[in-house]
């Protein structure tokens, strides 16, 4: 099924019938530092709590794995990226602004001039390149994409097509159209 989407003044998106669609976007949440992975607990337990699920999707905490040699002994450790800071996607509305905003331990959203203003979300390309060194997506395959949806190619030699979803590859993260 495929729905046709226009755009109306302030990145408003609506479909054909005039019905409102909210879009999922990251934002960058600041934290006291060394508390990132309590403030992802207390957060995914407030959104399940005041039923913000479909508002606060994912809440990640920007992490690497390095590799360390000490003493001739190779050890591997995750090291955070970005301490003090967790990223969080979400549909940016009052109600999820402030659950967010009001969860123990989080001290602000990064991109807000304060004073209530709402914080502008990051780029696609900026949360490709976080997500990506984590080795993750900022498509969640499995639960955005099913078979039989209609999906447009943005690259390659079958560019600007549209095509339907064959196979869904949940393992690999890819897709037959």
């Amino acid at each position: 099924f495929y729905v046709i989407l226009y755009m109306c003044r302030w990145n408003t998106w609506y479909d054909c019938e005039g019905v409102w669609i909210m879009e999922k976007e990251w934002y960058v949440v600041n934290t006291y530092s060394g508390h990132e992975n309590k403030v992802k607990e207390k957060l995914e337990m407030r959104a399940e709590s005041m039923d913000m699920q479909d508002y606060i999707h994912r809440v990640v905490i920007p992490e690497e794995k390095v590799v360390e040699v000490k003493d001739g002994v190779t050890k591997e450790k995750v090291k955070k990226m970005f301490p003090g800071y967790i990223l969080v996607e979400m549909v940016m509305t009052d109600e999820a602004w402030y659950v967010v905003r009001n969860t123990p331990g989080v001290t602000g959203f990064i991109g807000s001039s304060g004073k209530g203003a709402k914080p502008f979300p990051l780029t696609k390309m900026e949360v490709d390149k976080i997500l990506g060194n984590m080795g993750m997506s900022r498509i969640d395959v499995v639960n955005e994409i099913n078979e039989g949806d209609t999906v447009k190619v943005i690259n390659g030699a079958f560019s600007n097509m549209y095509g339907k979803v064959k196979f869904v590859d949940m393992v690999n993260q890819k897709i037959e159209v």
